[in-house]
């Protein structure tokens, strides 16, 4: 007599997948791997577009559908193991650009470092003489004073500059581990047949990434709003009343390329202006730290309307979303909320329940 297999409720299959689903999310953002996940998702999609311009700049004709599911022609999956290659690779060429043009900066660091001692000294003795005579006894007094205070701070953050940078390490890490994630889930791998688990599961990976490509268009979008925003207080408004920046196109070119990143980036951004502005005087700095102040809040507002507008979420909705997750998971939380509520969205759209 032969034993039939047990079946599986739909039902229950299904809860497993949301379940899997909703850990998966949440372990990500309480142990700090968002970087991957975001990683894992451009890498997914980079290759996915990339083996699509490959497949039709190579003019192969495909192989005929032998069915709804079947594979995919020969030249596509080698146009998708190419994509996958060029997409783990790119980092390293970046990294090895990176280092060999830093090569001369590192040679050059002790002269610099000189400079720049010379530099504060100078600054500090201007203050010595600018300042009551009772506070102005606290300030070093030469190059060599200010090398030992340097020195000194130094010392006493020894560890907390070590866990930075072992942090900053791990998560460039855990970034580029993810990044090889996606790109091999995007290279076509025979599947015969999925039990109803895995089928669930890649229902719910496929809304995420349609999530994360609506999520990637319209912050395209908000980097080119910013962008034009800087572009013309640093061209037009600032040089009225204040003398230009040094290197303005490189800061509107930076603006543009770190405001891919949500919200991060352009705290990047203000970071560097608002320290060029300082190069100039305190006033230029002042203003250009008001100005991205000013733009850093209406982000809120851009990120929003944008985002809502290419995933049907109401402004109110993605706003409430951002500043309670800012409250959860700080930065982190405030990146994450756009792409995680547009999936949920769309997971209640495919439920019929939205």
């Amino acid at each position: 007599m032969n034993e039939e297999r047990p079946t599986h409720s739909s039902r229950a299959v299904l809860t497993a997948s949301y379940l899997l689903m909703a850990g998966g999310l949440l372990l990500v953002m309480w142990q700090g791997l968002l970087p991957g996940l975001l990683c894992a998702c451009i890498g997914f999609l980079g290759t996915r577009r990339i083996a699509r311009w490959l497949d039709a700049g190579s003019g192969k004709l495909r192989l005929p559908r032998a069915g709804p599911r079947s594979r995919l022609a020969p030249s596509a999956s080698w146009a998708r193991i190419l994509a996958a290659a060029l997409v783990m690779l790119a980092p390293l060429g970046l990294l090895s650009v990176a280092f060999s043009e830093a090569r001369d900066f590192v040679l050059n660091a002790p002269e610099q470092y000189q400079e720049l001692l010379d530099y504060i000294a100078r600054t500090v003795l201007e203050l010595r003489l600018k300042l009551p005579p009772e506070i102005g006894a606290y300030l070093p007094e030469g190059a060599a004073e200010v090398q030992q205070v340097v020195a000194g701070y130094l010392r006493a953050q020894a560890g907390a500059l070590a866990l930075t940078g072992r942090a900053w390490l791990g998560g460039l890490l855990f970034a580029y581990v993810g990044l090889i994630v996606g790109t091999l889930a995007a290279v076509p791998m025979p599947a015969p047949g999925r039990r109803p688990l895995a089928a669930e599961l890649e229902r719910r990976v496929t809304f995420f990434g349609q999530a994360f490509g609506q999520i990637v268009a319209a912050q395209f979008w908000i980097a080119a709003f910013n962008t034009l925003l800087t572009a013309i207080f640093l061209l037009f408004v600032l040089p009225v009343w204040s003398p230009a920046l040094p290197y303005t196109p490189a800061l509107i070119t930076l603006t543009f390329v770190a405001g891919l990143v949500p919200i991060v980036g352009n705290l990047l951004c203000n970071a560097v202006i608002t320290v060029v502005g300082l190069s100039v005087s305190p006033i230029t700095a002042l203003a250009c730290l008001g100005f991205l102040i000013l733009i850093h809040k209406a982000e809120y507002v851009i990120n929003a309307k944008v985002v809502g507008s290419r995933t049907q979420m109401g402004v109110w909705e993605l706003l409430a979303v951002m500043f309670v997750a800012e409250a959860t998971f700080g930065p982190a939380g405030l990146v994450a909320a756009p792409l995680f509520y547009a999936y949920l969205k769309k997971e209640l759209q495919a439920a019929g329940l939205v």
